[in-house]
């Protein structure tokens, strides 16, 4: 604490003395009324000590600012090296394939997809029949019919995936009060991404010494404010993948991650596809350019316009 009080008089101080080391360079300049170059050297020497301790203090002063942060207390994720991550990378689409397997059978017990439709799954990470066996699994409640009621029928393409719950507040009292967020936009949603999801599922270990977690939560070092409601959701072996992949612990995270970017960013490769297409007609506009300005306006430049007068 002692400490903190410390660094709050330290940002004090120089919250005060740079304005005024500020004003000082700003008075300075207009007495002298001319340029660096042509100052005294004294006074050259003056300006560019007061200019580097003004530089010196504001970068102490943002130091000390971002090290008293209350969003410090939380462990930051670290950058993992995604196959995606890259400038012209594509998803691992293998692997957005066994998210959605990991999503199916672990995560939508309790969280929602409401902005993902079976039809998106189209030439992602399924084929048309296999996406439309999928929506054919679920029964979903469809009306009114033509005497006014409410039925139930085998899902279509065009359905969204299933809601856990049917209201909020059914979802908050399956989870103790807590309130699962939805998934379709969570890894734009955190900040870190995909690397901030991956190290929460990843990151549930006991409390250090002196830390108390309140029954029905859990520690996890990644999660603001440390205590989570969900319990670990994966764990290895949890599911057996289709393909045969092995299911390990950091397997299923690293699947279910990718399968969330690709959720979030839908048009994820188009746009990297594109990118790449502008980069290269942008190059291939630039040469034409270049060579219009090179040897084409260089004659119309040279040449000397002479005014004539009117007779």
């Amino acid at each position: 604490m002692a400490s903190l009080y410390l660094l709050a008089i330290a940002v004090l101080i120089l919250s005060l003395l740079i304005p005024s080391l500020i004003l000082t360079l700003s008075f300075l300049l207009f007495q002298a009324n001319m340029s660096f170059s042509s100052l005294s050297r004294g006074r050259r020497l003056a300006l560019s000590t007061i200019g580097v301790i003004a530089a010196g203090g504001a970068g102490l002063v943002f130091a000390l600012h971002n090290s008293v942060k209350a969003t410090d207390l939380e462990l930051h994720a670290p950058s993992y090296p995604w196959s995606h991550g890259g400038f012209l990378s594509s998803l691992d689409h293998g692997s957005v394939r066994r998210g959605y397997q990991v999503y199916r059978q672990v995560c939508a017990a309790c969280h929602s997809m409401d902005y993902i439709a079976f039809r998106n799954l189209i030439g992602v990470s399924h084929t048309e029949a296999e996406a439309k066996s999928l929506a054919e699994e679920f029964e979903i409640l469809d009306g009114p019919d033509d005497n006014g009621e409410m039925f139930t029928r085998p899902g279509k393409l065009s359905d969204h995936f299933p809601k856990p719950y049917p209201n909020p507040e059914a979802a908050r009292a399956a989870n103790n009060g807590a309130l699962p967020p939805d998934l379709s936009y969570i890894a734009n949603a955190r900040h870190g991404g995909e690397d901030y999801i991956f190290s929460l599922l990843t990151g549930y270990c006991d409390p250090p010494a002196g830390v108390e977690i309140r029954e029905g939560l859990y520690f996890n070092p990644y999660f603001a404010g440390q205590a989570i409601g969900m319990a670990p959701p994966i764990y290895n072996e949890i599911l057996e993948y289709d393909d045969g992949t092995p299911a390990t612990l950091s397997q299923v995270a690293k699947d279910v991650c990718t399968f969330l970017r690709w959720a979030s960013e839908p048009e994820h490769d188009d746009r990297k596809r594109m990118g790449l297409k502008i980069i290269l007609m942008s190059t291939m506009v630039s040469a034409v350019l270049y060579y219009m300005k090179r040897h084409r306006w260089t004659v119309l430049k040279s040449r000397k316009m002479v005014y004539k007068p009117p007779k």
